[in-house]
């Protein structure tokens, strides 16, 4: 296959017409997730950040009003009593951060692990749209990020997917998730919902804390994209691994070489494991070859790496 065969072929590279045809099972997909476990952690509920009540507007007081909710400054500036009130937040931002970087330009069954993130961010996005949430991200790469402001209506939902297939990056370059979770903390707001689709490879310290930090004030799913190669390599044979302009020869008779590629893949595993346990946070594992409806519905359950 050509480079330029490649770039048109749906399994390396997501279409905005791909996209938006996941209305339809997005229908199928709810995004309340009732009882959030780590993967392989026991039953750890997560800390679900409600709606929360939004101030509406100031009125003259009135017999039975909560005296708690007497709004003071306009009651001394008119010399009458007045109470605030307050409506039910309706809407809640879905934050999805997507991650675009060359280790996601991979698969060998399936489809690339980028265009695996960039359906289940399309699915996610469907889903906030017909629940009545704002819908925001940032996508990544390892050339910089570009944020989009949670906002309501096919508006806010046509802008996202569009930025999924032509994203436009800016600032400094990425070179580990610390600088994209850290960008995160300022744009996702106390209270939001927040997807991290990617293969989590480079999450050091540093990402450790960003992501504590945001599990404080929001709910944070860690939706990991693999390649089943990436968990067992073929046990004999020499294979050619390219990414259109190097190449790489792989021997998997080297035992040596093959079960030291097994243990850090597995130290990464059991890594990501124990700090979604330790944070609380949801965990949902989903292979190149799996259907991203079904990933994402299989979480309610509690899901299993």
């Amino acid at each position: 296959m050509s480079k330029l065969q490649a770039a048109d072929s749906p399994r390396v590279a997501v279409t905005l017409k791909a996209l938006v045809d996941l209305a339809k099972p997005a229908d199928m997909l709810s995004l309340g997730h009732a009882n959030i476990r780590a993967a392989q952690s026991g039953n750890y509920l997560s800390r679900l950040k409600g709606r929360g009540m939004a101030f509406d507007e100031t009125r003259l007081y009135q017999p039975g009003d909560d005296v708690r909710r007497i709004d003071w400054r306009v009651t001394a500036r008119t010399d009458k009593p007045h109470s605030k009130i307050f409506k039910e937040e309706r809407e809640r931002p879905l934050f999805i951060a997507v991650d675009y970087r060359a280790t996601m330009a991979f698969a060998t069954r399936g489809v690339f692990k980028s265009v695996q993130a960039a359906r289940l961010a399309g699915l996610l996005a469907w889903a906030a749209l017909k629940q009545g949430d704002r819908i925001g991200g940032q996508i990544f790469n390892d050339s910089g990020c570009q944020e989009l402001k949670p906002q309501t209506g096919k508006t806010a939902l046509l802008r996202f997917l569009n930025a999924l297939v032509n994203p436009v990056f800016n600032g400094d370059p990425v070179y580990s998730l610390a600088q994209p979770l850290a960008r995160l903390l300022h744009h996702a707001r106390p209270g939001s919902r927040v997807y991290i689709l990617s293969d989590f490879r480079g999450l050091n310290s540093a990402a450790e804390n960003h992501l504590a930090n945001l599990a404080r004030h929001c709910e944070v799913v860690l939706v990991q994209i693999s390649d089943p190669l990436e968990s067992q390599l073929p046990r004999q044979g020499r294979y050619r691994f390219t990414d259109g302009w190097r190449e790489v020869i792989f021997d998997s008779g080297d035992k040596q070489r093959l079960q030291a590629y097994q243990q850090r893949f597995q130290d990464r595993q059991q890594y990501l494991q124990k700090l979604a346990s330790k944070l609380r946070l949801l965990l949902i594992p989903c292979g190149t070859q799996q259907s991203p409806l079904d990933a994402l519905n299989g979480s309610r359950s509690g899901a299993a790496v």
